[in-house]
């Protein structure tokens, strides 16, 4: 099981800087940021720029991955979106990783547009497939409902970036699973804590019946019910559950002073300490 953990970018590199590299001496295997104009967690916070911290934690680190969970279409073009990802993967040595999902209408609104849950799942899977496109291919032309790309270049590539599809219903696991280097879940939002692990267990399984390559990855987002940070006892309990569903990585987030993820840093140094190091 490979381990993340998402720092945020609500505070300015001088504090965070150090919380990167730390991800990386405390053994996490990758370490992601949110990828949002606004987030709709702490609308009223600062909000630093992803990829702008993205490249300057590929600057300040060696190994660890480092990635977007996740980017969306609702203010980003493969297009134009291609360059920013060529020059981070570049800088990091190959280290970067895009986490790309549906995303919520804040940022979308923020650009005057207010778009239904039905019309952002049709972007996000055209966004998707263009994305996918420009990762791999030059010259690319497309002419969608909502993106278009005119003989888009996209050298230079010089590793292939993994992407990984979220997804919380079928019509994006089939896309995962179709087009996606791996899935990134949260489940759904419950009332009780094993209504959400029962959640995760049906899109594990509804993953199971597509076909996948054997590399296939797939990454759990574990705070969504209850923060795996409160303790070593139930981060390594959720990592079990986790890994009995097949998963292939869970990402945490780095603890906060106040919610979300409010936490106690000692735990994470704890958690390092008797859970990283005996992978």
């Amino acid at each position: 099981m490979r381990v993340g953990i998402t720092i945020l970018t609500d505070e300015p590199w001088s504090v965070t800087r150090s919380r990167w590299q730390r991800a990386e001496e405390l053994g996490f295997d990758h370490a992601w940021t949110y990828d949002h104009l606004v987030w709709e967690g702490l609308p009223e916070s600062d909000w630093y720029g992803a990829m702008p911290v993205l490249s300057a934690a590929a600057a300040v680190t060696s190994r660890i991955g480092l990635g977007l969970h996740v980017t969306s279409p609702n203010f980003r073009h493969p297009a134009s979106f291609i360059r920013e990802v060529l020059a981070v993967d570049d800088i990091s040595d190959g280290r970067f990783l895009i986490g790309a999902g549906v995303g919520g209408n804040l940022d979308a609104r923020t650009l005057g547009l207010d778009l239904p849950l039905k019309e952002r799942v049709a972007r996000f899977q055209e966004f998707s497939r263009l994305l996918r496109r420009v990762l791999d291919e030059d010259h690319v032309s497309f002419d969608g409902t909502y993106f278009t790309a005119v003989d888009a270049r996209t050298r230079p590539v010089t590793s292939r970036v993994p992407l990984l599809i979220a997804a919380n219903a079928p019509r994006n696991l089939r896309l995962a699973a179709e087009i996606g280097d791996g899935w990134v879940t949260y489940g759904k939002k419950s009332e009780q804590d094993e209504d959400w692990w029962r959640s995760v267990a049906e899109l594990s399984s509804q993953l199971d019946d597509l076909e996948v390559a054997p590399d296939f990855q797939r990454h759990l987002s574990v705070d969504i019910q209850r923060y795996a940070l409160a303790s070593v006892d139930f981060f390594e309990e959720v990592v079990g559950r986790a890994t009995d569903l097949g998963f292939t990585d869970v990402v945490t987030h780095w603890p906060r002073r106040e919610g979300p993820y409010a936490g106690s840093e000692d735990v994470l140094e704890a958690v390092a300490a008797q859970v990283l190091s005996r992978r």
